[in-house]
């Protein structure tokens, strides 16, 4: 599907949502592609699942700016992959240099069906949102990619006490993001291990020694809550069909890639590059199992040892400029209530 059949769709009556919905109309200030065209790494067989996603920005009213009431949460349409998500909640995920939401302001210009003024604001000023903290969130996805693609192989191949090691490894990659969320937590007070089971039906297991003290309890829920999900993850594979899983785990490696890649970049000050002209190639290759498992693995050996790098060199700041997001906010919002004057 080219650009024009793109925007001919959304002129269709299909889409008069986005005319017609109280919280979009006239209010939407970006509307542009999202997943596999927005990164270039679209197939043939996309055009037969959901022909293309959209994603977008729609300002807050001027009722909800001025009562501090703003709405929160995107306006969604499951069926057409469409997200938009309003000003006050885009802020918030693009200061945490979110990568679903981040990647909006580095689409190709083809690509933007709408750009208001305040949209062309939000892009020109890309750079505001960027810091380290893209380390965190991008390596966070990506390691969510590998821990699927990682915990099937293992499910497939490993005895039981090889799964056993594989799986605290993915905990342990899990951890690795709680930095940005929680309160650090050192290996003397929370040690993860593994030794011999009780249980029937396993050799060894995973244990857990807590020496903590005074230490916030939502931080330590929430915690094991991500913990718990990893073995979760997991436990859904033994109902998997691996025909049907062997494409999405393919998926999954391209998108691993992708994310290390692209944080690379951003931690380089190369600035947000959605549509991957230069590595499109390789990552289409990915997508279509061009590649074996242990070449991907290498390849992730070496993405990795990119980004890690990327972060410990970053030009970025530690944080992002929140004296001029501000600003920039608060000018958005003053347009949109002296419009309402």
């Amino acid at each position: 599907m080219n650009v024009n059949q793109m925007k001919e769709k959304i002129n269709s009556r299909e889409y008069d949502f986005l005319r017609e919905d109280d919280r979009l109309k006239n209010r939407i200030i970006l509307l542009t592609t999202g997943g596999s065209y927005a990164y270039g790494t679209n197939i043939a067989t996309d055009e037969h699942v959901s022909d293309f996603d959209l994603r977008g920005i729609y300002l807050n009213s001027p009722e909800e700016i001025l009562t501090m009431d703003c709405h929160e949460k995107p306006v969604e349409n499951h069926e057409l992959d469409v997200t938009i998500y309003p000003l006050a909640q885009i802020v918030k995920l693009l200061i945490n240099a979110n990568p679903n939401t981040i990647e909006l302001l580095g689409t190709k210009e083809e690509h933007l069906f709408i750009i208001t003024e305040e949209g062309c604001m939000l892009r020109d000023n890309a750079n505001l949102f960027l810091s380290k903290r893209a380390y965190a969130s991008f390596g966070g996805y990506a390691i969510q990619q590998l821990r699927r693609l990682e915990n099937a192989l293992a499910r497939d191949n490993y005895p039981q006490k090889e799964k056993e090691k594989h799986i605290l490894g993915s905990i342990e990659k899990q951890m690795m993001t709680f930095v940005d969320r929680y309160k650090p937590v050192t290996k003397e007070q929370l040690r993860l291990y593994i030794d011999k089971s009780d249980k029937i039906d396993l050799e060894e297991e995973i244990f857990i020694d807590i020496n903590l003290k005074h230490y916030p309890l939502r931080d330590l829920k929430n915690m094991y809550d991500e913990m718990s999900q990893v073995l979760r993850d997991y436990a859904k594979l033994n109902h998997r069909n691996k025909k049907k899983d062997s494409l999405h785990l393919l998926k999954h490696a391209m998108h691993l890639i992708r994310l290390l890649i692209m944080g690379a970049e951003i931690l380089e000050g190369k600035g947000i590059n959605t549509y991957r002209e230069k590595d499109r190639e390789l990552l289409l290759d990915i997508r279509n199992g061009r590649y074996s498992y242990e070449e991907i693995f290498e390849m992730v050996d070496k993405y990795e040892k990119e980004f890690e790098y990327a972060k410990e060199n970053s030009v970025l700041p530690d944080n992002p400029d929140y004296k001029r997001i501000n600003e920039l906010v608060m000018e958005i919002n003053r347009r949109v209530v002296s419009a309402a004057i």
